[in-house]
């Protein structure tokens, strides 16, 4: 079996959590400048999460934790390692450290006709609570979805 570890992003990750950012997400990805200087920590509310397999980034998740509220920002899998578990090990980091930064909640937005990630994400404990019209650059809507974390935010 390959080995799989989810651990805190390193500076010389980035440039695979950028090019992951750029498969899954187009014209929505961030750009690589913002991705170094979220995983070099130079944006102190922001946590990346890399999940190695085999020694290389297969997978990635970022969050910002504020307060009593975490924002899962994004998730992304290679295609060859989804569904085998590391899109929920990397989203359990996430509440990890959402947890350990007594916030009582994550929130994320996801693409109202991402019909598979709005069911791992219901899977996981989310219910939509919103939805935000033309929020995409292609003007597609975002369902917005929470999980409460402790016994203030059911």
């Amino acid at each position: 079996m390959t080995r799989r570890l989810v651990r805190t992003a390193r500076p010389e990750d980035a440039p695979a959590i950028a090019a992951l950012e750029a498969d899954n997400l187009g014209r929505d990805a961030w750009s690589s400048g913002l991705v170094e200087q979220g995983v070099s920590g130079e944006l102190e509310t922001i946590h990346y999460f890399v999940a190695d397999v085999g020694g290389a980034p297969a997978g990635y998740a970022a969050a910002s934790i504020v307060a009593e509220i975490a924002e899962l920002q994004r998730i992304a899998v290679t295609p060859a390692h989804r569904r085998t578990g590391l899109a929920v090990a990397l989203l359990a980091a996430v509440t990890d450290a959402a947890r350990e930064q007594r916030a009582d909640r994550v929130l994320l937005e996801v693409r109202e006709d991402n019909h598979g990630a709005l069911a791992f994400y219901a899977d996981q404990g989310f219910v939509e609570i919103d939805r935000r019209r033309r929020y995409y650059r292609d003007g597609a809507t975002a369902v917005v979805m929470r999980r409460g974390l402790g016994p203030s935010c059911g």
